[in-house]
């Protein structure tokens, strides 16, 4: 198990348009021992009311700054999501509690993990969803649903904090079995995701009236098998086979 599981975790924030929320989540994660923050094109940074908010937290000063979520997530062979609204498609849905456990688990066995929060006013998109194995939705007053980005994070990081230490005490956690291989990345199941749809569409197989509606549950079947790298490595061949065949194929 890695000396610090909490610095297998990364806090992602996409397209943040308060500074005042940036600086208010390094704060938060600082007070409970997160130090990776990622930031996806800020509206703006670094700010002056960041700074004030993150009260002198080395996490906003190291914070690392992406182009688009792809990258910030690329390592990751767990990435959960936040959102506030119940989408259509099937995402497997937590509590920050059970979502916690289950990124502290992956951390303490040695994976990379992700949470990601999506900008204030509007959420994640279900472009930015398709990264997510699942989704965190916090269980608040119906009457009044509207949570801040930055206690939204500072909720979902105290339940990390909890996960991991406990009552203060690093949490006893049984090794993951030495035989087991790790996850794809991110990075890793994006790429296939491409891969796969360029075949797709190369065989005539995506004339579908709704292609990115049909995609979308694609993406979310192999999520839901949660592929390691190996596998991901076979369905290429297979993808790399099938494209070479039709490269030879000559109609007679």
């Amino acid at each position: 198990m890695p000396a610090n599981p909490l610095a297998r975790i990364r806090v992602v924030l996409v397209s943040a348009s308060h500074p005042g929320n940036i600086g208010a989540v390094a704060r938060g994660m600082a007070n409970m021992g997160l130090a990776d923050l990622r930031l996806v094109a800020p509206l703006r940074h670094p700010t002056a009311e960041a700074t004030a908010r993150a009260a002198g937290a080395p996490v906003l000063e190291e914070a690392v700054v992406h182009a688009d979520l792809a990258g910030a997530i690329a390592p990751c062979s767990l990435v959960v999501a936040a959102t506030a609204r119940r989408r259509a498609a099937r995402w497997p849905v937590m509590t920050p509690r059970s979502a916690a456990a289950a990124l502290a688990a992956h951390a303490m066995g040695g994976g990379e993990a992700a949470v990601v929060f999506g900008p204030e006013q509007s959420g994640l998109s279900n472009a930015d969803l398709n990264a997510a194995h699942a989704l965190i939705h916090i269980p608040v007053n119906p009457d009044f649903a509207s949570v801040n980005l930055a206690g939204a994070a500072l909720l979902v990081a105290y339940e990390l904090r909890l996960a991991v230490c406990g009552a203060g005490e690093p949490a006893a956690l049984a090794p993951s079995p030495a035989a087991e291989p790790p996850p794809a990345t991110a990075e890793q199941v994006r790429g296939f995701h491409l891969h796969l749809e360029a075949v797709m569409r190369d065989s005539g197989f995506l004339r579908h009236k709704q292609p990115d509606a049909l995609l979308r549950k694609i993406h979310l079947l192999f999520q839901r098998a949660r592929l390691t790298a190996e596998e991901i490595n076979i369905l290429r061949g297979i993808l790399s086979a099938v494209e070479k065949k039709g490269a030879n194929h000559h109609p007679e």
